[in-house]
C-alpha cells in the first residue's frame, strides 16, 4: 500500500523545492553523498503521478513566504519494508523547483534540473 510521508521545514527561500529519496543513507560529505535519486527500476526522472519515474521522485514541496513549509506527500513507490524499502536511505530536499523530467534542460531527465542539495537526512523508523 501507499506510504504517506509528512514533514515540515523552515529557513528556505520561498517558492517550490525539488523533494526525492536519493540512494544512500551516508551523510559523511554532508548531502553530496546521498547518491542518485532512489531508482531501483532504472527509469527515468518524472513527476510523482508518472509511471515512468524514480521511485524517489516525490516532486516539489511549496516553501511560503515566512520561509517554511509544511507537507503530506502519499505515495506507492517508497516502501517502508521489502526489497525496495527507503529505510536507511536520504530525504534531500533541492535549491530549485523540480521540472518533473518536462523542463527540456539537460538535466531534467535525471535530476528535474532541481539544483543544488540544500537539506538531507536519514529516513529511519
Amino acid at each position: 500500500g501507499p506510504t504517506t510521508v509528512t514533514g515540515s521545514l523552515s529557513g528556505l527561500k520561498p517558492g517550490p523545492h525539488g523533494f526525492h529519496v536519493h540512494a544512500l543513507g551516508d551523510t559523511t560529505n554532508g548531502c553530496m553523498s546521498t547518491g542518485p535519486h532512489f531508482n531501483p527500476a532504472g527509469k527515468e526522472h518524472g513527476a510523482p503521478e508518472d509511471e515512468n519515474r524514480h521511485a524517489g521522485d516525490l516532486g516539489n514541496v511549496n516553501v511560503s513566504d515566512d520561509g517554511t513549509a509544511t507537507f503530506t506527500i502519499v505515495d506507492n513507490q517508497i516502501p517502508l519494508s521489502g526489497p525496495n524499502s527507503i529505510i536507511g536511505r536520504a530525504v534531500v530536499v533541492h535549491a530549485d523547483p523540480d521540472d518533473l523530467g518536462k523542463g527540456g534542460h539537460e538535466l531534467s531527465k535525471t535530476t528535474g534540473n532541481a539544483g543544488g542539495r540544500v537539506a538531507c537526512g536519514i529516513i529511519g523508523l
